[in-house]
Formats: structure tokens, sequence, C-alpha cells
């Protein structure tokens, strides 16, 4: 099976998140701040790490081809159907 990349809002609240528990969370707990700093940063990571796996099938190929006229369009989606 394989997986695509995590959605880029994965990596966005893992970002605020982390910068949150470094200076909301750490004054009220230091425990749990060091909690939250560790899920946010596996979170930053693990969406790094689907990024650069991610495998380049022709469909994905022709959605990153945002260039194209016709694929902003959606042309290259109704034509599947």
């Amino acid at each position: 099976m394989d997986a695509g990349p995590l959605p880029h809002e994965w990596m966005l609240v893992s970002i605020i998140g982390f910068f949150v528990s470094v200076f909301l969370i750490h004054d009220m707990s230091l425990t749990w701040g060091l909690l939250f700093d560790i899920v946010f940063l596996i979170m930053f990571i693990s969406s790094i790490i689907s990024m650069s796996r991610d495998s380049l099938e022709p469909d994905h190929l022709e959605e990153l081809a945002v260039h194209k006229k016709s694929v902003r369009a959606g042309h290259h989606r109704k034509k599947k159907k």
C-alpha cells in the first residue's frame, strides 16, 4: 500500500502547536509543555518524511502541472469519469 503525503495543514498545526506550547504551555506546566513539544515535533517530522517518500505516478504528475490551462480548469479530472 502506497501512502500519499500528509495534508499541508498537518505541518501547519505542528509548527503553530509547537510555538504555542513553548511560549504558553511551559509557563503553566513544564511537564505538559514538554509533552506537547514532543508531540508536535513528532508531527512535524512525520510530515517531512511523508513529503519525501511520495511516489510520482503519472496521475499525480498531471496534478503538479498547474501551469497548464487545462489542469487549472480541471479537464484532466473530467476525462477519467
